[in-house]
């Protein structure tokens, strides 16, 4: 299939015009880069500061997530303290080796920590490990 190079007034263009076609994809391009960052998902926690390095882990932990207004989060799952304990059990019983991590927002009363904490210890996990920010460096 060749391109005519006689061209003339009463013959038709039988040539495809793309420029309209990139400048959609370029405004399109433009709007997933900018939309993008904006996508992330998880729940918003302010986790108190420490020095502490972080440990590694040879398998995924279990995370239980205290947001500032008492909402318990298990996983990705919204669960109430009192179905947490019964939840952790059935979680006990399937892997007994998993290590869990409370994730608590530092404006949460140390007495519902601890609640939560006394919690996951009596539904059977012995690894219970604290989530945390790095303390940031004064200057």
């Amino acid at each position: 299939m060749g391109f005519s190079t006689n061209r003339s007034r009463s013959g038709f263009v039988s040539e495809i015009n793309v420029t309209p076609m990139v400048d959609v994809m370029l405004v399109l391009l433009i709007i997933f880069m900018v939309t993008a960052p904006m996508m992330t998902q998880g729940l918003d926690v302010d986790l108190p500061e420490t020095t502490a390095k972080s440990l590694r882990q040879k398998e995924d932990p279990l995370i239980v997530t205290l947001d500032k207004t008492g909402k318990i989060t298990l996983g990705k799952i919204e669960v109430g303290e009192a179905l947490l304990r019964q939840q952790l059990e059935q979680l006990y019983a399937k892997n007994s080796e998993q290590p869990i991590f409370l994730k608590a927002d530092k404006n949460v009363a140390y007495g519902v920590v601890v609640n939560i904490m006394a919690e996951i210890k009596a539904s059977g996990f012995d690894k219970l490990g604290m989530i945390t920010e790095p303390k940031k460096a004064t200057k």
